[in-house]
């Protein structure tokens, strides 16, 4: 089983060619999907993240208060890396569990920050989606309904679009229509198919 890592800046189209693959029967794992599961209430990765944070992270109703806890985190590297040290080894682990539940081909694993996290060693492809700046910012505000300067501090602490680019086997170009992404992805479905049967 090929495992492809899939990445991309905020508002390039991560979940739209997700949603793509998924269409020609290839298995999808969303890192970010796992993480939100493991800060559920009564998880116990959210209470390590209580512990360490404060209840005032949490909303009335004792789930996780997102913003409340990106504000703690957000130019502050110390709070940043005790978040990072209780997440991402649960979401490797979670994921790594998914992996080895399939029988596949080839399976596509969504991690928005691969090269932030280091991680580029533990797939066998990395798949970059990208756009422009100004569209990813377009987008971001239109979709989350953020202010310009969050979404650029958003991108800002993100690694370059060169240096993301830079480790990819292939690049998608989102800057175009539906039309043009659907005609890409079924060709790198096809490229990849090919590297299963030759493997």
């Amino acid at each position: 089983m090929i495992k492809i890592a899939l990445t991309g800046g905020i508002g390039c189209g991560k979940s739209t060619v997700c949603e793509l693959f998924s269409q020609h029967a290839i298995p999808v794992i969303d890192t970010d999907i796992i993480a939100r599961e493991l800060v559920k209430p009564g998880e116990d990765t959210l209470i390590e993240i209580i512990d360490y944070f404060g209840s005032e992270i949490l909303l009335p109703d004792r789930s996780l208060d997102r913003k409340a806890l990106a504000g703690k985190v957000f130019n502050n590297l110390k709070s940043k890396k005790a978040l990072e040290s209780i997440l991402h080894p649960k979401i490797r682990k979670a994921t790594q569990s998914q992996i080895n539940s399939l029988n596949t081909c080839y399976v596509i694993i969504a991690i928005p920050l691969l090269v932030e996290t280091k991680q580029l060693s533990d797939y066998d492809y990395v798949l970059v989606v990208d756009c422009s700046e100004e569209q990813q910012i377009e987008r971001t505000i239109y979709r989350d309904h953020r202010t310009l300067d969050e979404v650029q501090s958003i991108i800002n602490s993100q690694v370059s679009r060169e240096e993301r680019n830079s480790v990819a086997d292939d690049i998608i170009d989102n800057s175009g229509d539906r039309k043009s992404l659907v005609t890409r992805i079924d060709q790198l479905h096809a490229k990849y198919m090919n590297f299963c049967k030759s493997a």
